[in-house]
């Protein structure tokens, strides 16, 4: 099986199987994002526990790499410090920003190296990054209520 094809069977996977997938109660920050060129749409919670990320719950409408990138989203930040986190959101904008010219660390990007072959694809990139950067802002405004 070639890489491209194993790259598509772990979005599919991820598309039909997601993880995290529906709205939970207990976040901190809600937030609303939308892909305008393409109408892909996803509501996302985060709840934060101190510094770590205690859970990412969503409602995502649209193809599959963006509800698939939702879903390693998911796995990636779970569980995890919001700074790495964050270090993991910024490996991900770098693969999907490189126009497939960037080699993907799968120590930190696990299942999302899956996402290197989109990459090429400036159209299906936003899908990509829109749970992202809906995670990116949600955990802004989580933080910015915990300093008030």
């Amino acid at each position: 099986m070639d890489v491209d094809a194993l790259y598509q069977e772990i979005i599919l996977d991820h598309y039909k199987n997601p993880h995290g997938a529906g709205l939970r109660d207990g976040g901190d920050a809600e937030v609303h994002h939308v892909n305008p060129t393409c109408g892909d749409e996803i509501t996302l919670r985060v709840h934060l526990d101190g510094t770590t990320v205690r859970d990412v719950s969503y409602a995502a409408e649209g193809c599959s790499i963006s509800q698939a990138s939702a879903s390693v989203l998911n796995d990636l930040v779970v569980g995890h410090s919001v700074a790495d986190a964050m270090s993991t959101l910024e490996a991900f904008q770098e693969l999907m920003q490189g126009k497939g010219q960037v080699e993907p660390d799968e120590e930190v990007l696990e299942d999302g190296i899956a996402f290197a072959g989109v990459a090429q694809f400036p159209a299906r990139v936003k899908c990509a990054l829109l749970s992202w950067m809906a995670f990116k802002d949600a955990v802004a405004q989580a933080a910015g209520k915990d300093a008030q």
